[in-house]
Parts: structure tokens; C-alpha cells; sequence
């Protein structure tokens, strides 16, 4: 597509929302601190040596260390069968410790990912990838919800993007980044079509929207000719290069002067996402307080989000 000189394509960095989102993780922490909670600790659980799962969990461990949330590296080697990897889950479950679990994605071909799903305590599922929290979600319960998603929802929310009655086209249904996010956009009133590897006419689809979400784990997928000019393009891919550097699944350069506004590979959606973990691992603590993920806490009370609002204008 020929890019449109009148369009100066935005950044969405997620730098800009951090601040903020670790000064509100700090704030969480004392509250639940003052409830009587455990000091919270996230277990990352990783079998093999995924290049895209080692970056990530890289860049939670700097988060988290900016955060004061502890966090252990729990690993098995990439020919691990189904029962080890369940023994760990077990361990992991059990351990009081341990507030909240991550497994790291891909699996290795031989895991069963269902055994991750219908074992790991739905109270310590930091990301909402089993059937509990995944229903619950769905339902608009009260739960733990994806981190890759909620914090891309964050991210549109911090630079005041109108989500209801917009068009948007989610290209990806894994479930932790693709289906919830449908589900919470529509949740948003936004009109949302969810495309796949059986979609026939991927470009048909993301023209007609208004923005763009991609969590495909193809790079580059997301082109310019591809987006309606003006169209918003949100990036959730995180690939690793031959060159060893992450892109994206949406073209960045290509998409300048196409897309009103783009997030970045790195330093987009990623430092959003590494912050919501840390803060759904705080809201696995508030849940373990009664054993009820009916109370799940994400975000300050009313009252204390009023003095914490002021005090970040006061600050700013």
C-alpha cells in the first residue's frame, strides 16, 4: 500500500505507562501486606530452552526485581516426559511458599499441554490458562486473567483509545493471548473478529478494521498493505531473529505512514505485560487470603485509587 504523507504514524511505547503501573504494584503489595498476606513469589516453570520463552522470562526477572516480587527459575530439561512435568506442577501446587505459577510457553512436542491446564491451582495460575479461570473470565467472573492481554487493554486504555463500538481484528486464538483478548474486547463493547490459520482471506479482514491485534507468532505477518490507512496496529508477537534481536509479528517499518499509531518490538505491549504479570501475582495473594478467587484483587479500592490518582498528579 502507499503510505500517506498526512499520516505521521504514533509509537504506543509502554514505557510511558510503566511508571505508573509499578507505583500502583508497590501500592498493591502494601495492601496486602497490611491484610496479612504472604510476600508474594512468582515460579516461573520452564521445560527446555525456548529462545522467545528464555527473552520473556529475562524480562520478567528485571521487572519483577524493579518491583521487589520475588521470583524462582523452575526448570526441566526439554526431554522431559508428561509425569515429571506434572510431579513439578504438584510441587508447585503445594508449596506455600509459591503465591503464583507461570509455565512458560511452547511446550515441547511430547508434554501435554492439558496436563498443565486441569492441574496447576487454578489460585496460583498467574496467567488464566486453566478451565477455572479461563470460564470464569468468560463469564466476567472474578479471576486471573492472561497477562499478555490485559496489559494490551492497559496500554489502550493509557492513551485514551475508544474500545467500544470500534472494529477489531484479533489475528491469533492461542489461549492465552488471542481468544481472551477477543473475550475481553468484547467485553469493552468493541465489535471483534478473531481470525486463525483457517481464516481464508486474512487481509480482507484486517482492512476492515479499525484496529489491529496480532499475537500470531509469525514475523512480520501484519503488512502494510494489509491495514486500512489510519488503522491502529497493536503488537503482541515476540520472535527472536537469526540475528538474536525480537520483531514482532506486525512489519513496523512497512506500516509507517499506513498505521495511525503502532506499538513496537521490543518496548511495546512487552514491559506492559511483564507488569501485569507482577500484578496478577499480587492479586493471586489476595485470592489465597480466603482460598476464593472471588477475591481476586487487580486494582486499588475507590477510595484508595482517588489518593493514589492524586498523588501521581501531584508527582508528575
Amino acid at each position: 500500500m502507499k503510505k500517506d504523507p498526512s499520516i505521521d504514524t504514533f509509537v504506543l511505547k509502554g514505557s510511558r505507562l510503566a511508571k505508573r503501573l509499578r507505583a500502583e504494584i508497590v501500592a498493591m503489595g502494601l495492601r496486602l501486606s497490611e491484610r496479612g498476606g504472604h510476600a508474594p513469589q512468582l515460579a516461573t516453570f520452564l521445560v527446555g530452552q525456548d529462545p522467545a520463552a528464555l527473552a520473556y522470562r529475562a524480562s520478567i526477572e528485571r521487572t519483577f526485581a524493579r518491583v521487589d516480587i520475588a521470583n524462582i527459575r523452575v526448570e526441566l530439561p526439554k526431554n522431559a516426559d508428561d509425569q515429571q512435568v506434572l510431579n513439578t506442577i504438584t510441587e508447585l501446587n503445594d508449596d506455600p511458599e509459591i503465591t503464583a505459577v507461570l509455565v512458560l510457553m511452547p511446550l515441547p512436542e511430547q508434554i501435554d499441554p492439558h496436563l498443565v491446564l486441569e492441574n496447576l491451582s487454578p489460585l496460583k495460575d498467574v496467567d488464566g490458562i486453566t478451565p477455572t479461570n479461563a470460564g470464569r473470565l468468560h463469564l466476567g467472573l472474578p479471576s486471573l486473567r492472561p497477562s499478555t492481554p490485559a496489559g494490551g487493554l492497559a496500554l489502550l486504555d493509557h492513551y485514551g483509545v475508544t474500545l467500544a463500538g470500534s472494529r477489531i481484528t484479533v489475528v491469533g486464538r492461542s489461549n492465552v493471548v488471542g481468544r481472551p483478548l477477543a473475550t475481553l474486547l468484547t467485553q469493552r463493547n468493541a465489535t471483534v473478529t478473531l481470525c486463525h490459520t483457517g481464516t481464508i482471506d486474512l487481509a480482507a479482514e484486517t482492512r476492515r478494521a479499525d484496529i489491529v491485534c496480532v499475537a500470531a507468532g509469525q514475523p512480520g505477518l501484519i503488512t502494510g498493505d494489509m491495514v486500512s490507512p489510519g488503522a491502529m496496529v497493536i503488537d503482541f508477537g515476540v520472535n527472536v531473529a537469526s540475528d538474536g534481536s525480537l520483531v514482532g509479528d506486525a512489519d513496523f517499518e512497512g506500516l509507517q505512514g499506513v498505521a495511525s499509531a503502532i506499538t513496537p518490538v521490543p518496548g511495546g505491549t512487552g514491559p506492559v505485560t511483564a507488569l501485569t504479570l507482577a500484578s496478577n501475582t499480587l492479586a493471586a495473594g489476595f485470592a489465597a487470603l480466603s482460598g476464593n478467587l472471588d477475591q481476586v484483587e487487580h486494582t486499588l479500592p475507590v477510595n484508595l485509587r482517588q489518593e493514589f490518582d492524586a498523588a501521581m498528579g501531584a508527582g508528575s
